[in-house]
């Protein structure tokens, strides 16, 4: 690309259907082998979206003054008067006004859903995409945490149960998890429990709703660190057919799954996510998916109910996008990811073993 101006313009005339096929299919092409360029684009469309709503909603308000400076206040309060002769002659009069500003306030109404995504989330809660968050009714405590409470240890969690699970996992050694946005939706506190019971209270560091990408950090005065980190995070895009793996907490043990990439494109073509064949379950939400190296290269977020071992996952490089758009001012320290693999040429068990100490339980209350 010469310029940013140049990118931005061929950019806009995708999105705005005016490349030729020939332009078209090699634009697609550049997208699919640069991830940066794909990142713009999904950004860009982002923007013209809201853009889009902001210009319908002043539109909207200018129509809703017009019609509000057309209506005579004093006789519709005059219009409660126990006169029914006296009432049809109001109606007959300002019937039309009063059609006008229902009809603006509908679509107002109409306008501010839809910029909410409130029909968005509607159609995914009925459509054959379901995202992996699990309701908890009572997690049991792992016989090591039972034991700490017998000594008189007590616990850091609430006293009341969660009310929702999903997977976590470690994005830095000094305390900074990696989980989904659905996840801690709606979350009073959230908490993550590690692979030997015990539990640390966690802050909101970072949220972004659309690549679903949540940021925690333990806050918890018992929590020292993690330790270095065994894997790495891609940064370039992985490849179909690449043999994947995942762990994560559909139950309040780890499961394990396998499979591998079948798409890069998640649901209905998304291009931030790929599709992957591997079974997940609700829970499974936040849990890393690595390739057969040890590197992560997505965050698993949903699956297609309609079809048996078609998962999502948001893809690594927009992850890593979420931590560079996090505030400098908001966080004590800088986020710094581990940059050695000490997973690569293991077997896939030993991989397994040096993984369970960095993946968690994450519990909303």
């Amino acid at each position: 690309m010469k310029s940013e101006m140049e990118l931005t313009e061929r950019i806009e005339a995708y999105l705005n259907d005016q490349m030729t096929e020939e332009e078209r299919v090699a634009f697609e092409s550049l997208r699919l082998s640069d991830a940066s360029i794909d990142q713009k684009v999904v950004e860009h469309q982002q923007f013209l979206l809201q853009l889009g709503e902001y210009g319908f909603r002043r539109k909207l308000t200018q129509q809703m003054e017009e019609a509000h400076e057309q209506l005579d206040i004093p006789a519709l309060k005059a219009s409660v008067m126990p006169k029914t002769y006296f009432l049809k002659v109001l109606w007959n009069k300002y019937r039309l006004n009063a059609a006008v500003a229902a009809s603006v306030a509908i679509i107002a109404v109409l306008g501010t859903m839809l910029s909410t995504g409130y029909f968005s989330k509607t159609s995914a809660n009925n459509s054959n995409y379901s995202a992996l968050r699990r309701e908890i009714i009572n997690m049991k405590k792992s016989q090591h945490a039972l034991i700490k409470n017998i000594q008189g240890q007590p616990s850091q969690e609430p006293a009341e149960p969660a009310e929702f699970g999903g997977t976590g996992f470690a994005l830095s050694e000094d305390g900074f998890v990696v989980t989904n946005s659905h996840v801690i939706n709606g979350a009073r506190s959230v908490y993550i429990q590690d692979n030997e019971g015990r539990s640390y209270k966690t802050q909101v560091s970072y949220i972004d709703p659309v690549y679903d990408i949540a940021i925690l950090k333990v806050i918890d005065p018992n929590f020292k660190s993690f330790g270095a980190l065994p894997y790495t995070f891609r940064k370039s895009a992985a490849d179909i057919g690449e043999k994947v793996y995942t762990i994560g907490f559909p139950k309040d043990s780890p499961v394990y799954g396998e499979g591998y990439l079948s798409s890069n494109t998640g649901y209905a073509g998304d291009t931030t996510a790929y599709q992957v064949s591997i079974p997940v379950n609700p829970g499974n939400s936040g849990g890393p998916l690595l390739d057969s190296h040890g590197n992560v290269i997505g965050v698993v977020s949903g699956k297609q109910t309609q079809s048996d071992g078609a998962a999502f996952a948001i893809k690594s490089p927009y992850l890593l996008s979420a931590v560079e758009a996090i505030p400098q001012d908001s966080l004590e320290q800088s986020i710094v990811l581990n940059k050695k693999n000490g997973l690569n040429g293991l077997k896939r068990t030993d991989q397994i073993k040096k993984l369970e100490d960095y993946i968690f339980i994450v519990k909303v209350y």
